[in-house]
């Protein structure tokens, strides 16, 4: 039985969504993109049973919360004042942060800025933020020159994603879980020519249910974006610039809080974009590295995929820093 608690708040002049389990020390859970709260539907409650208090907030322009029309409103600033006002509005002085993509990367942030407001840092398959020696757009286009990439196509054609993924909600949240999950090779998308679209690039995924996905939980997903649209989604790509400028010009660039990482032996993301070996480059982002774990089975979504393995080493990481650094 989920005791799962619905909330809708006015947080930072957003009207954000978020949902909470448990009590105990606070353990925030950040989502990507195309992705919602439900992302850690699994988590939520194994967190509150292992005597913790879990919130997993719809992040700006995803799910229930405001999407500003702006891309600077996606600057890594504002998401930053973003979690720091749902600390004070959930009367915390600091969290455990974990995320994934994007989610996780406003962690890294937060960390890097706010230190005080974070207990701990668990990394879930992004290690550290993706190495760009020039501007990001500019490699990403280059890239998307040479074959269908999705990380040019959202900056080049915004509308024209936002468009069709409003079109077909249900078709694209599917194919992108699917390519994402351990089921499927993300690299199949590069084999398509430059001016294809994502949605076409993506091979049909099998029927619902998959071993980890039913069909109301994918309704669950299509129910919050048929409503909110994509333009909120794309914008966290839009601001790919905007964001790297912005941590270039930040004079701390390691973070120095408690930091711990579970990936997943078949991630695409850290096959593809965080250089050879990011395990063994984990000490060059992160002065406190304290534990490192990784599982076997699953793709980049093994949250959802293999929630078991998640919790049980999630719960291992939250003992080990409770008992090194209590509260």
């Amino acid at each position: 039985m989920r005791n799962w608690t619905h909330r809708h708040e006015r947080i930072n002049g957003l009207d954000m969504h978020y949902v909470e389990q448990g009590s105990g020390p606070l353990v925030v859970l950040l989502h990507g993109f195309p992705h919602t709260w439900f992302s850690w539907r699994h988590q939520l409650g194994a967190l509150a049973a292992a005597g913790y208090r879990a919130v997993a907030p719809d992040l700006r322009g995803m799910g229930q919360t405001t999407a500003p029309t702006d891309v600077e409103d996606y600057r890594a600033d504002r998401i930053v004042a973003d979690l720091t006002a749902l600390l004070d509005h959930l009367g915390e002085r600091q969290a455990v942060f974990t995320g994934l993509d994007f989610g996780l990367f406003a962690a890294y942030d937060l960390a890097l800025e706010h230190p005080e407001r974070v207990r701990g840092l668990i990394g879930l398959q992004n290690p550290f933020f993706a190495a760009y020696d020039r501007v990001p757009s500019e490699v990403e286009s280059e890239r998307g020159r040479e074959h269908f990439n999705h990380m040019s196509y959202y900056n080049d054609d915004p509308d024209h994603a936002c468009a069709d993924y409003a079109a077909n909600p249900r078709e694209i949240l599917a194919k992108i879980f699917h390519i994402l999950s351990g089921r499927a090779d993300f690299t199949d998308v590069w084999a398509h020519p430059p001016g294809t679209s994502y949605r076409q690039a993506l091979p049909e995924p099998p029927e619902l249910p998959w071993p980890w996905l039913s069909e109301w939980e994918l309704e669950t997903y299509v129910n919050d974006y048929a409503r909110s649209g994509f333009h909120g989604g794309v914008s966290w790509y839009r601001a790919i610039d905007l964001n790297w400028e912005y941590r270039r010009q930040r004079p701390q660039t390691r973070t120095r809080v408690p930091f711990y990482f579970l990936g997943s032996d078949a991630d695409v993301d850290l096959a593809h974009w965080h250089g050879d070996d990011p395990i063994e480059q984990l000490r060059e982002h992160h002065d406190d590295v304290r534990m490192v774990r990784t599982v076997s089975t699953g793709g980049h979504l093994i949250a959802m995929e293999n929630p078991d393995d998640v919790n049980r080493v999630f719960v291992e990481f939250l003992r080990d820093l409770d008992r090194t650094n209590p509260q």
